[in-house]
């Protein structure tokens, strides 16, 4: 296994992380192993629930985007 090691903690990040391994009854290394994980762990999405909110707060706003005004968009130089 591989070793890392931290240097310039913060103390109250130290302090922080000493407090919440007493909570989940760990030893610091391991909760700082469990930050870690949960950190690098994918995501996962809810694919449907996002694009619900896409499409409540596309309904919210004014006015539709039609391919014309792209168009006369890109022809008057507006990005």
């Amino acid at each position: 296994m591989a070793t890392i090691t931290l240097k310039d903690i913060p103390e109250d990040l130290h302090l922080a992380l000493k407090e919440r391994a007493r909570k989940h009854g760990r030893s610091l290394n391991k909760e700082v192993l469990a930050c870690l994980e949960a950190a690098a762990a994918p995501q996962l999405v809810d694919v449907e629930s996002l694009l619900a909110d896409i499409r409540r707060h596309r309904a919210s706003i004014p006015g539709k985007l039609t391919d014309k005004l792209l168009r006369e968009a890109r022809e008057t130089g507006r990005p």
